[in-house]
């Protein structure tokens, strides 16, 4: 057996491992209320009906992605489905990216909408990628975070602070370190 036939047998057999080792969740109420009271508890400054927007796009935009990403299995057993072509997306940079992009076309004039990574200067966790939402401003420490990858599509979501599961650090900033850029001289 080549290697490709050795790595596609791995990859099947971490994937029963996995899939044996945990379940899907059952579907959480939608906490559209709660959230809503969250955003506005960032800062006065945030709009009531801004807050209501983005709760109830946050909740719905995870429940499309959840159908167009096909989820039916928890997160790293999706994963390992993606990273073997048999699902189309689901990584948690994906997650994150479509989050933000829907955010962020919602234009909303008294929220920021920021991108997070955790666990990049960890080298025994794999890096994971969030959305957050913030009063305008305000930095993204002091926002609440989006995360509809952590639960195999259903939104998980508290503010920066109370995640104590990861230490998130801005995107840009991280990727910044992991990649400086070379100036170019001739």
């Amino acid at each position: 057996m080549h290697w490709q036939g050795l790595s596609r047998l791995y990859s099947a057999l971490l994937l029963l491992a996995l899939a044996a080792c945990s379940a899907p969740g059952s579907e959480q109420p939608d906490g559209t209320e709660r959230l809503t009271r969250a955003i506005l508890a960032l800062n006065p400054s945030v709009d009531p009906g801004e807050a209501a927007r983005a709760a109830k796009l946050s909740y719905a935009h995870a429940r499309h992605l959840s159908t167009v990403y096909e989820i039916t299995d928890p997160p790293l057993v999706h994963n390992t489905k993606v990273n073997m072509g048999l699902k189309p997306r689901g990584l948690c940079w994906h997650w994150a990216e479509d989050m933000e992009k829907r955010l962020v076309a919602a234009n909303f004039r008294t929220l920021d909408i920021h991108r997070a990574i955790a666990n990049a200067d960890n080298p025994f966790r794999i890096d994971h990628s969030t959305a957050l939402i913030s009063a305008r401003g305000q930095p993204m420490d002091r926002g609440i975070v989006l995360d509809p990858w952590r639960n195999g599509g259903r939104l998980f979501w508290a503010t920066v602070e109370h995640d104590k599961r990861y230490d998130w650090q801005p995107q840009q900033e991280v990727l910044a370190e992991k990649y400086p850029l070379t100036p170019i001289t001739d």
